[in-house]
């Protein structure tokens, strides 16, 4: 701040000074010894500050089940700071006003002051903070620097303020006639008066750049929502949009943050008004806001009604496509059935668990398949394997399972099926198969046969294996018996 302008202000008679109850209550704020009894009779001096005191303790603002008849039953109720705070808050409101031609304009400042308080109490409240009363008091004092420029320039500053068309363009003005905005003066004001550093600070940068620390992010954008709730009736949707975006940008809020803010300040408005003795009006402009504000969030809900189903959507067809993916991994892409990595994984649960109930392997071999291969080549080759996993898929319960174990080689499990019953099944498959034809060529049908090998676990079977791999190589070694004796046939381990 230039020296011209603090000389200004040191000489101006008129200077807004705080009244001897508010000294005597900054002093006892700044007191760490300072009790409930000693505030309480500093502040029952002053008949209309205890009264103001015991209004608010009894208002909406602190709803209580019990009603403060005394001052001291009052402040008991409010806490000593925040009765302390609420004190300075009212004596300085009632001692700052005065005469000198510029009523207008002081009540003008007070509406905004008065706003700017409600406004903080509300964002400390919505961002969590526990210092309520102490909000409400900064955002109350942030505007005395323009008092205190109207009080030793009355003239020259009331011009300012009526052109300027808002507190941006205000500030514009004060930083182009006097190298200074109001917030520099009414902190430099504070420290005149001693108020607590927290109120400087807050006093200070309260038209400053967006600040990181929460208490003062309350207090500037305190200041947004006032001028938001003070623009001439009916702005234009975009000084209206421009409003709301500085108000946004500021708090952090979300238009639905907002439009609950201003339900909260207008709920409030009238018991806020009565306390300050100042007359504050719900502007029109506020329903259009309010309107705005229901319409973006009916908006806002159908698109994330939209976006969760979209969601969903794109959900459901990733598990899907997993679920595809898993399963091809599980399969042997040319004949489609099992591989025998997954089979060997499902025998390991199953042989696991097999107990009282028979678990079935068979181990089936194509005969002669290498004939079919040479002779006709391997296309053919990979349709014969096609068709006699299908054939066999056709045959097979839905309990049992099949896969390619290797080449012309396949792998069945038949569950809950003894060696004797697996023997009738493979018997019956192996007739079917020999009469399907697994493939036609020049109009000439490709017939096959295969050899099988049985091994059962569990149940009564007459023995039972110490692991999967002697079980598969029981299974084994009976096909090779089955091809040694000719092919074309069923063999059971034992046999």
């Amino acid at each position: 701040m230039r020296t011209e302008l603090e000389a200004t202000l040191l000489h101006c008679r008129n200077l807004p000074s705080p009244p001897g109850v508010a000294l005597q209550i900054i002093a006892l704020a700044q007191d760490p010894t300072a009790t409930l009894n000693a505030a309480a009779q500093t502040i029952g001096v002053d008949p209309a500050l205890s009264a103001r005191l015991l209004r608010v303790a009894n208002s909406p603002l602190y709803a209580t089940r019990r009603r403060a008849e005394t001052l001291p039953q009052a402040m008991a109720m409010l806490g000593l700071n925040a009765a302390l705070s609420l004190a300075l808050g009212f004596s300085l409101v009632h001692g700052l006003r005065g005469g000198n031609g510029t009523a207008e304009q002081q009540e003008q400042i007070w509406r905004r002051s008065v706003l700017a308080a409600m406004a903080a109490r509300l964002l400390g409240q919505q961002t969590n903070l526990k210092r309520g009363e102490m909000l409400m008091l900064a955002g109350l004092l942030q505007d005395i620097g323009r008092l205190a420029l109207l009080k030793a320039m009355p003239e020259t500053y009331a011009a300012l303020c009526a052109e300027a068309a808002d507190n941006d363009a205000l500030l514009t003005l004060e930083r182009a006639h006097f190298d200074a905005d109001h917030a520099e003066v009414g902190a430099w004001l504070a420290r005149r008066w001693q108020l607590p550093d927290y109120l400087v600070d807050a006093i200070a940068q309260s038209e400053s750049e967006p600040a990181q620390e929460p208490f003062l992010r309350c207090i500037q954008g305190s200041g947004a929502v006032a001028d938001l709730w003070l623009a001439a009736a009916g702005p234009s949707p975009d000084a209206r949009q421009q409003a709301l975006s500085r108000v946004m940008t500021l708090t952090g809020h979300d238009r639905e943050a907002l439009d609950e803010l201003l339900s909260l300040m207008s709920a409030a408005m009238q018991e806020i008004s009565a306390l300050f003795e100042v007359r504050i009006e719900h502007p029109a402009h506020l329903d259009a806001i309010a309107d705005e504000a229901r319409e973006l969030l009916i908006l806002r809900n159908l698109r994330q009604i939209q976006d969760a189903a979209q969601s969903q959507q794109e959900t459901r067809a990733t598990e899907e496509r997993m679920r595809q993916l898993t399963e091809q991994a599980r399969r042997d892409p040319l004949t489609g059935v099992y591989n025998r990595l997954h089979m060997e994984e499902v025998l390991q649960r199953e042989f696991a668990s097999a107990g009282m109930h028979p678990l079935t392997i068979a181990l089936i071999d194509l005969d002669d398949f290498k004939r079919i291969n040479d002779r006709y080549g391997h296309l053919v080759g990979d349709q014969v394997l096609r068709q006699f996993a299908l054939t066999v898929q056709r045959a097979l319960r839905s309990t049992d399972l099949i896969a390619r174990y290797g080449g012309e080689e396949f792998l069945l499990v038949l569950h809950y099926s003894s060696e004797a019953s697996a023997r009738q099944v493979l018997q019956r498959l192996l007739e079917q198969v020999s009469k399907t034809p697994m493939a036609v060529v020049d109009g000439e049908p490709i017939f096959t046969t295969f050899s099988a090998g049985i091994a059962t676990h569990g149940g009564n079977a007459e023995e039972r294996f110490q692991s999967v791999h002697d079980l598969l190589k029981a299974a084994d070694d009976v096909l090779y018996g089955a091809k040694r004796e000719g092919r074309n046939r069923v063999l059971l381990h034992g046999d």
